[in-house]
């Protein structure tokens, strides 16, 4: 498959569904690494996160072909939304699994759509398996997080905003859970040849792709608790993002929890920013290696701001104490 020319074709498909997200300098974080860095900012997208665009693309290209269908997903939560706001927008109904660890603002935020909600397991992969296993007995198309072209070319339409935002790129940090997102990313800037570095960022707790790409084949490996919780979890067995991330990241930065806490913090307190566990890994990153990126053009994915204020408020108390 030419993700390029699914990644375009998906840009005009999802494009009146979707903001064209700012790609925000940061004075800060280009000062403390005497480079020039941006922020490219998903969190400001519709519902909160980058998932729309694969989700949205994903269920445009089964009406192409069929109408009168039922949707299921699973997902830790913006996914989850993500499907809710595109089923909900497209007049159709939609089944969503989670798993129990669900984070409570993004089971809130569920609520609001008219949505079937059902909870199964304590890891994203049973609770994908599970929710496939439910799709295929009622007939019903069950859309990946990740695990889908369609999926991952949507993603890649963020990489098709930056080809018209910034004229260079020399490194671009992209947070990674079940690969979805650094696939789209990465095989577009990749295959339309420009120089840029794709660098995976994941959290120590849960870094099973990392984990994956070192030992040459997927691993069944428990995750730890882990405030990067849209990252958190396995990958689906024979997933093809697997692959692609064997393709075309060039590095992995693993997180300590502590440092993704100081980076939420930092990035409230310097941008005024929200942003969840997830979305501020590629800032972390960012920080923990930024004599690596001395005098580069940095790209940082904020990939998503679903927070709940009580997590919050023990991250800010945290820094007070």
């Amino acid at each position: 498959m030419n993700l390029v020319e699914e990644a375009l074709k998906a840009e005009k498909r999802i494009r009146k569904y979707i903001i064209e997200t700012p790609l925000q300098y940061s004075q800060f974080l280009s000062k403390a690494g005497d480079c020039e860095v941006y922020l490219k900012l998903e969190n400001m997208q519709t519902t909160g996160s980058f998932k729309i665009r694969g989700a949205m693309n994903k269920i445009l290209s089964v009406l192409d072909e069929k109408k009168d269908v039922e949707f299921v997903t699973s997902s830790s939560g913006n996914h989850a939304l993500a499907f809710a706001y595109s089923t909900d927008k497209l007049g159709l109904k939609g089944t969503v699994y989670l798993p129990e660890y669900t984070s409570k603002a993004k089971i809130e935020a569920l609520q609001h759509y008219n949505l079937e909600i059902n909870f199964y397991g304590d890891d994203c992969v049973k609770t994908e398996k599970y929710a496939r296993k439910v799709a295929e007995k009622n007939n019903s198309v069950f859309i990946s997080p990740y695990n889908d072209y369609k999926i991952i070319a949507g993603q890649a339409t963020i990489a098709v905003e930056l080809e018209r935002q910034l004229r260079m790129i020399d490194s671009i940090l992209v947070p990674i859970g079940g690969g979805g997102l650094i696939s789209g990313v990465g095989s577009y800037l990749k295959e339309i040849k420009t120089d840029a570095k794709i660098i995976g960022c994941q959290p120590e707790n849960s870094a099973v792709m990392y984990e994956s790409i070192k030992a040459g084949k997927i691993l069944d490996i428990p995750s730890k608790p882990t405030i990067s919780d849209g990252t958190a979890g396995g990958i689906e067995e024979n997933s093809i993002t697997y692959d692609l991330c064997k393709k075309y990241v060039d590095d992995y930065i693993l997180l300590s929890e502590e440092s993704i806490m100081d980076a939420i913090r930092l990035v409230i307190d310097k941008h005024q920013i929200l942003v969840e566990g997830a979305g501020a890994l590629s800032i972390a990153s960012f920080l923990k290696h930024k004599k690596k990126f001395k005098k580069q053009n940095i790209v940082l994915v904020i990939s998503g701001s679903k927070i709940s204020l009580d997590v919050l408020k023990e991250i800010l108390c945290l820094s007070s104490t």
